[in-house]
């Protein structure tokens, strides 16, 4: 590994990792104006005076995600079908509006041979996404694990292997270009340094350049783990990397932090501890994803507080876009303890607890009447509305950027 990115919990970096007092920001009071203050805007209506205005969300803007297994593309025994097929997609439709390929886009799975390319599955997923209107986002270009890292790509000498670095970073963003346009560059830096100790540091510039070459408009992120469980023994080292790595003239356009709870881990994160990080590497002044989520604990309670409190403090943080989970059903799903639905497709507590922050909670719908100028004003998350009055029905968008909409049902 190299010496720069040990993992390390002793290495206190004071203007970076200040222990400052966030429990202020934890109060509920605290919570829910940021959260009205960050994810809500207003809509106005102008419509007949005194008529009854209806207001009634269909889709949040902020990205609640899921992977989707290759199971979905797949042709043989293994392929989802009938009954799992419907309530999968059906599932899926209704409570997410982003997706991400759990495997299928992975290097080893796309080039499973030497210069035999094949994005079937990755295209197929793709495309049912595209049917459901769900953007996706690209996990991932390379991976720097080398478990992960195929045979033939681990024979190739340093010329063949910087050459086949460059095909598969333009290759792979060429051929989503205007499909995705986001991608993780190299996946857990902190914790593998294959093409580095091949190939050097500069290595890294030139996976996002050529990246750049094969899609002028994609968005790169840094992805990795323990950066929020367990004390978050890499938070310091994450941060650290993705400094020197901007320094270095690396463009890292957004910062992915997996969430993989219980399971790998020995305790329970601490809501404080949760805000301090985020806050940490606000400092970047770069929007932060969480990129895999899921919450494997032995009990049902400890699953459903454990989301309740990271999700509402990642909803109310500023820097925050996207929670993927990494997949959510128990029959398609690396750790099916950890999933929204059950085999059977019976809703999980876990399930439950996540529908009632996402589509209640964090959910607009509300009605009244226009005033005698004719006016209906209405404080509503950002996302996709139907508004009825007087007698028309109008779709109308509030997006984060305009922080406000008027719609016209005269």
């Amino acid at each position: 590994m190299n010496e720069k990115f040990v993992k390390t919990r002793s290495d206190p970096d004071p203007a970076a990792f200040a222990l400052g007092d966030v429990s202020a920001k934890l109060t509920p009071s605290a919570i829910e104006a940021r959260i009205a203050e960050i994810r809500m805007g207003d809509i106005i209506v102008k419509t007949k005076p005194g008529s009854v205005v209806k207001v009634q969300q269909t889709r949040h803007e902020f990205q609640f995600g899921t992977a989707i297994t290759n199971r979905l593309a797949e042709t043989d025994v293994d392929a989802l079908k009938g009954k799992d097929r419907k309530m999968f997609l059906k599932t899926f439709s209704e409570n997410f509006n982003y997706a991400v390929h759990e495997n299928a886009l992975k290097w080893y799975e796309c080039e499973k041979k030497a210069g035999v390319v094949d994005y079937t599955l990755a295209d197929r997923i793709w495309e049912i996404c595209r049917d459901l209107n769900i953007p996706m986002r690209g996990h991932c270009i390379f991976w720097e694990m080398d478990e992960h890292i195929m045979p033939w790509l681990r024979n190739l000498d340093n010329d063949r292997l910087r050459a086949a670095i460059n095909r598969r970073a333009i290759g792979v963003t060429k051929h989503f270009k205007g499909r995705i346009d986001e991608f993780d560059l190299n996946n857990e830096m902190v914790h593998g340094e294959f093409f580095r100790r091949r190939l050097g540091y500069g290595i890294i510039n030139e996976m996002a350049y050529m990246s750049k070459f094969g899609n002028p408009d994609i968005i790169l992120y840094a992805n990795d783990y323990g950066i929020l469980v367990d004390g978050g023994y890499n938070a310091l080292v994450y941060f650290k990397q993705i400094k020197y790595l901007l320094e270095n003239g690396v463009p890292i356009d957004g910062i992915g932090m997996q969430g993989h709870f219980g399971y790998f881990n020995k305790w329970l994160t601490p809501a404080e501890e949760l805000q301090r990080t985020l806050d940490q590497f606000a400092v970047f002044n770069l929007p932060i994803k969480i990129t895999e989520c899921d919450f494997d604990y032995k009990d049902d309670k400890t699953k459903v507080n454990e989301l309740r409190k990271f999700f509402t403090i990642l909803f109310a943080h500023p820097s925050v876009e996207a929670i993927v989970f990494w997949g959510f059903w128990a029959g398609a799903m690396w750790r099916p303890n950890a999933a929204l639905w059950k085999k059977d497709w019976s809703i999980a507590p876990l399930g439950r607890a996540y529908r009632d922050l996402v589509f209640n909670k964090w959910w607009t719908k509300t009605s009244g009447k226009a005033d005698k100028n004719g006016t209906f004003k209405t404080h509503a998350f950002y996302g996709d509305y139907i508004i009825t009055a007087n007698g028309q029905e109008k779709k109308v968008t509030l997006r984060k950027k305009d922080k406000s909409i008027q719609a016209n049902l005269k």
